[in-house]
């Protein structure tokens, strides 16, 4: 996408945020802008979720309530402090255990000695009546060693149930870390991550991948007419035709905005151009009913470019092709699919 295009996107998300500013007679702070810039360009949906709530409420947001909500969905250092009070967690247990263990080992031990002190002293008991009070010491003893026993066994188990359900939490928090909420897709951040593995490994294998970026035709203008929550539904009604027409292996992103990206490992042109035509006819085949009113919206289509990995490439430049190939279906009409062989050579994409 070129810098013309971004700005002519972003500008509007700008615009937008300013004036929910001043519709809520909010100080014009760098934190406000980026609250109500994300709630326009609609990438975190708990955030627009709760603003939704107030403005249904309340009918305008408050200092106060704009930084909770800043708080929960926006804080750079969320995603820190949830990693933090795990591990904090984490701490905790393994020093319970180890005290357990400790205990559970000094009981051992006085057990052990225990025994080793009667089997001299039992070599030495000859009057019945003082066996007899011996062996009572010593069931007694046993039992008390088979209680600790079991209390350890007790501990144990319940250290080994909070350090899985700790492991649980962390693979929340990554699963979260990685996920676009809106959609479910992969976010943005697993996709750098992920085409970064790809271009390394393909470079080493020799086994290259495809690029598809996604665009919604027209969806600023959808946006505006229907508004920002029925934007929402139509980013996940793309979303889950993505998620239907890909395998177990590929990587489907929410690229930001309205626009996807999907990686395919180990796939060629023609099968690239296979998956692209299959989320385009599954996207289009799709009525959009909104759901507040049951008014039908119609359909909506998707234009797609794509691009194949060269043994030469960057991210930047498989990107980039790619990016060209998607510009290059919006100018022939939309609602279609084209690949890098399409391109003429320094093709300009000015189409927005």
């Amino acid at each position: 996408m070129s810098d013309e295009d971004d700005h002519k996107r972003t500008i509007v998300y700008a615009e937008s945020a300013l004036a929910y500013i001043k519709r809520n007679v909010l100080p014009a702070y760098p934190r406000s802008y980026e609250f109500w810039y994300t709630y326009c360009a609609g990438y975190n949906h708990g955030l627009n979720r709760a603003i939704n709530d107030v403005l249904k409420q309340k009918g305008r947001v408050s200092t106060e309530e704009m930084q909770s909500i800043y708080g929960r969905f926006l804080s750079p250092n969320k995603l820190g402090d949830q990693l933090d009070e795990v591990g904090d967690k984490v701490s905790r247990e393994v020093e319970d255990l180890v005290d357990a263990l400790k205990m559970g080992a000094d009981a051992t031990s006085d057990y052990g000695t225990l025994l080793e002190r009667a089997g001299e002293k039992l070599k030495k008991l000859k009057d019945p009546e003082n066996l007899e009070v011996f062996v009572t010491h010593l069931m007694k003893s046993t039992h008390s060693a088979v209680a600790s026993n079991r209390k350890l066994e007790s501990q144990l188990l319940e250290s080994k149930r909070q350090i899985e359900n700790l492991q649980s939490s962390l693979e929340t928090i990554r699963y979260e870390s990685l996920t676009d909420e809106l959609t479910t897709l992969n976010n943005r951040k697993h996709f750098d991550t992920s085409i970064g593995r790809l271009i390394a490994n393909a470079a080493e294998s020799k086994r290259g991948f495809a690029l598809l970026l996604t665009d919604i035709d027209h969806f600023k203008k959808f946006n505006d007419t229907w508004g920002h929550q029925t934007g929402d539904q139509v980013l996940r009604l793309v979303a889950l035709a993505v998620k239907q027409n890909v395998k177990n292996g590929d990587v489907p992103c929410r690229y930001g905005g309205e626009e996807f990206a999907i990686l395919l490992p180990q796939t060629g042109l023609q099968e690239a151009v296979e998956v692209a035509e299959l989320i385009r006819n599954s996207v289009m085949s799709k009525e959009l009913v909104k759901r507040s009113t049951g008014e039908n919206l119609g359909r909506i289509t998707i234009s797609i470019g794509i691009s194949i990995f060269r043994p030469d490439d960057t991210t930047h430049s498989i990107i980039g092709r790619a990016d060209e190939a998607l510009y290059a279906a919006k100018a022939a009409g939309r609602n279609a699919v084209k690949t890098e062989s399409d391109l003429p050579s320094n093709q300009a994409s000015d189409v927005a």
